[in-house]
């Protein structure tokens, strides 16, 4: 079948049979790869994208229910070449190791600083809970967070 959604910004046309996962379709069909594949069943959050502003895992949706939908990975965070602040404090507070679970990481921080722009360390900590890092030990991660959601308060 051919569903239509938006991509980073931009309209996307395609076919996919009903069974395709909104994960399969970034990356396979989209050659999106920013987003990753960890368990497929929900619970590591590597695959976590933004499905209408909303933390989604791209392994759990049809790419059938993100018709009409818009769709934000990784790759659409940076603007004007610029990245978004928490890509930018990952890279400043070395929180990226292997780097596996970084897109995920910062998709379900971009959803949380939107709801919630001045997070506390244990509502971070909360936000966070379903994305697993085996590198960092979280303590780079939680102060990369904490430094970009301080960094955009600072510019509203």
């Amino acid at each position: 079948m051919e569903i239509e959604l938006f991509v980073n910004g931009k309209k996307e046309k395609v076919k996919v049979q009903p069974n395709v996962t909104l994960l399969h379709l970034l990356r396979e069909g989209l050659m999106l790869t920013g987003t990753k594949e960890g368990c497929g069943i929900g619970q590591c959050g590597a695959c976590t994208v933004l499905l209408d502003g909303r933390a989604v895992n791209a392994c759990l949706v049809l790419a059938t229910d993100a018709q009409g939908k818009e769709v934000r990975t990784i790759e659409g965070l940076a603007q004007h070449g610029e990245l978004h602040p928490l890509q930018r404090a990952f890279i400043e507070c070395n929180a990226i190791q292997c780097g596996f679970c970084t897109p995920g990481m910062v998709m379900v921080t971009v959803a949380l600083l939107k709801e919630n722009p001045h997070p506390t360390l244990d509502e971070v900590k909360e936000a966070i809970k379903g994305n697993f890092c085996r590198c960092t030990g979280y303590k780079k991660i939680l102060g990369a967070i904490q430094q970009a959601a301080d960094e955009m308060a600072r510019r509203v």
